[in-house]
């Protein structure tokens, strides 16, 4: 829409706003009275304490005026107290307003575009929420409060200025109402600035929205350069429209110096001429006293207002006014490539995984802190796991297990010491389908939160297999998982998952199923079962374990420890390597677990 349209919907609204608030504008009107017999007392008493005291030799009569100015600035000081509380009337009903109207906004494009809603979830509408909401708040009730302190102080000072000598206003009034003009002419010129920096926040707002959601797809698909790249440019968009918007702010503080300091100017240059024509001394300081105290102030806070918090309100409440206030479109399409939509890209053939003549996984006295000064979580250890066998990771929380198994997957590399997986160094390129994408096919890690995206049943069993994966061969996997009541349920393998829909416990029951059929030797489950009963976790796990490969499996219960080949007990001085029938006698810690675990069982 037209500036001109987007004016007079606001004003429109603006209008019908205000009727229905007379009540509360009749109170701060006369509040505001006050404040005009303030700023007439303080320059008129200024010129007649000279005039008729000072300077004719009657001090009294100098001390009794400049009382009166006193006396004008407890009236001030009164209406001013009045005003704040007329003021919250007016604004706070606004805010509430503002914030009925965005929910109603959000909740009738969800009704009328459910898809469209669904896909930007309106990050537009969160915006107009939290922040455009406060920054209309706050705008107009700056604007509201000085645009009425700049009425009634202009028309108590030239009120003043014509009890004085009305041929001040001659000299006055032809330097305000030039700097005024210039001022205005910068006015829509800000307010186009102030619209598109909010369009670039509002789409900032969405794109973020939409990476965040997507981010593990976005991740799994190597996609994260292009997606950061879109990101950049809705970023440095901003900074163009600052770099604008300071322009216009360099020519409206011209405008400021011109309407705010030329009066001065001129009157005081035209002084003797003035003094020539009868104006008496006194009255040339108080005309002075009106302009510096009182009539300028007010003029340089009403523009700065209007320059910056009123464009700034005129563009938000375009928002809140429009009737479709749906948000306006991204300017960059937020593009994951390559791969389809509905789901990760199935990555190029990889190389034939080691030969299992290696350990399957070999630490050399691994040390690792989370920075140079903290405590080591993993000191010293020492371990090696077979191929093919089954290892079961326990300890207290906050011991180091989750730790252990992303030393084992590349994700952090050792401070001292040596992980190898297959043979090869943990943190590395060998095992990598290609360079820089796509899975290790040396390992798989399923952490505790189930990694789901949003695409088919099929695709999300079938993402860490680097080529096709037959129907049958996944039906046989859910099936030996206990997974197939979940597929079904979901409407069969070709069936679109909503991650968001999924309970935790379904999130892991697929994640584990695509394990299954990862073609990877070796499995890190870190507390991959968690959600699942005591009977599913069992099933998982042994169907895991006699899948070919190794399993290294971080327990949450002593159970898992006991199907385990072996159990590394991690208890923060030492780690103790051996079988559930060993362990009770080599670790305290561990006959501690079991104890506690036969007693619940």
């Amino acid at each position: 829409m037209s500036e001109h349209g987007t004016w007079r919907r606001v004003s429109r609204e603006g209008r019908r706003f205000l009727r229905g608030r007379t009540r509360t504008l009749r109170r701060l009107a006369l509040w505001s009275l006050l404040e005009s017999a303030h700023t007439f007392l303080g320059g008129y008493a200024v010129a007649r304490a000279l005039d008729d005291g000072f300077l004719a030799g009657r001090t009294g009569t100098g001390i009794g005026w400049l009382a009166v100015a006193g006396v004008g600035a407890l009236l001030g000081a009164l209406a001013l107290r009045g005003v704040f509380g007329g003021l919250a009337d007016l604004v706070e009903p606004l805010r509430d307003g503002l914030v009925r109207r965005s929910v109603r906004q959000a909740i009738g494009l969800a009704v009328s575009d459910p898809a469209r809603a669904s896909r930007a979830g309106d990050s537009g509408a969160v915006s107009r929420l939290t922040q455009q909401t406060e920054m209309a708040r706050d705008s107009f009730a700056g604007l509201v409060l000085i645009a009425r302190s700049f009425v009634f102080t202009a028309l108590g000072a030239l009120l003043g200025l014509a009890a004085l000598a009305p041929v001040l206003l001659v000299l006055v009034l032809p330097a305000l109402l030039l700097g005024t003009a210039a001022f205005l002419a910068t006015l829509r010129p800000m307010a186009r600035v102030q619209r598109a920096a909010l369009d670039a926040d509002e789409a900032l707002s969405g794109r973020t929205g939409e990476l965040a959601a997507g981010l593990r797809d976005v991740i799994a698909c190597g996609g994260g350069a292009s997606a950061g790249a879109g990101i950049e440019l809705l970023i440095a968009e901003p900074e163009r429209l600052t770099g604008r918007l300071a322009r216009w702010t360099a020519l409206r503080t011209l405008a400021l110096g011109v309407a705010g300091r030329l009066p001065v100017v001129v009157l005081l240059a035209g002084t003797p001429w003035l003094l020539g024509r009868g104006v008496s001394a006194g009255a040339v300081a108080g005309a002075l006293t009106y302009l510096v105290q009182s009539l300028l102030p007010a003029l340089d806070a009403l523009m700065t207002a209007v320059g910056a918090a009123g464009t700034r309100l005129l563009v938000v409440l375009d928002r809140f006014c429009d009737p479709e206030a749906a948000p306006r479109p991204h300017p960059e399409p937020l593009a994951v490539d390559p791969g389809p939509v509905s789901g990760p890209p199935a990555p190029p053939a990889p190389p034939a995984p080691p030969a299992p003549t290696s350990p399957a996984v070999e630490l050399r006295r691994v040390r690792f802190a989370y920075g140079p000064r903290a405590h080591p979580v993993i000191d010293d250890l020492d371990l090696l796991v077979r191929p093919g066998e089954h290892l079961a990771v326990v300890g207290p929380s906050g011991i180091g297990k989750s730790t252990l198994t992303a030393l084992i997957a590349g994700l952090l590399p050792p401070g001292r010491g040596t992980v190898r997986v297959a043979g090869a160094p943990a943190c590395g390129a060998p095992g990598r389908a290609a360079p820089g994408y796509g899975p290790d096919v040396r390992r798989t890690l399923l952490p505790q939160q189930a990694y789901v995206f949003t695409g088919t049943v099929h695709e999300n069993l079938t993402h860490l297999c680097p080529g096709p994966v037959s129907r049958g061969e996944v039906e046989r996997a859910t099936a030996v998982l206990g997974a197939d009541a979940l597929v079904a349920r979901l409407g069969g393998p070709d069936a679109v998952v909503d991650p968001g829909r999924l309970t935790p416990g379904e999130r892991q029951h697929l994640a584990l199923a695509a394990a299954y059929l990862s073609p990877a030797p070796l499995l890190l489950l870190d507390e991959a079962t968690c959600h699942l009963d005591p009977r599913a976790e069992e099933r998982a796990e042994r169907a895991l374990a006699e899948r070919p490969g190794t399993l290294v499996v971080v327990a949450h219960r002593i159970s898992s420890a006991v199907r385990a080949d072996r159990v590394l007990v991690l208890d923060g001085t030492r780690a103790v390597c051996g079988t559930h029938a060993e362990l009770p006698a080599r670790s305290p810690l561990y006959r501690d677990l079991v104890g506690l675990w036969n007693a619940q069982g």
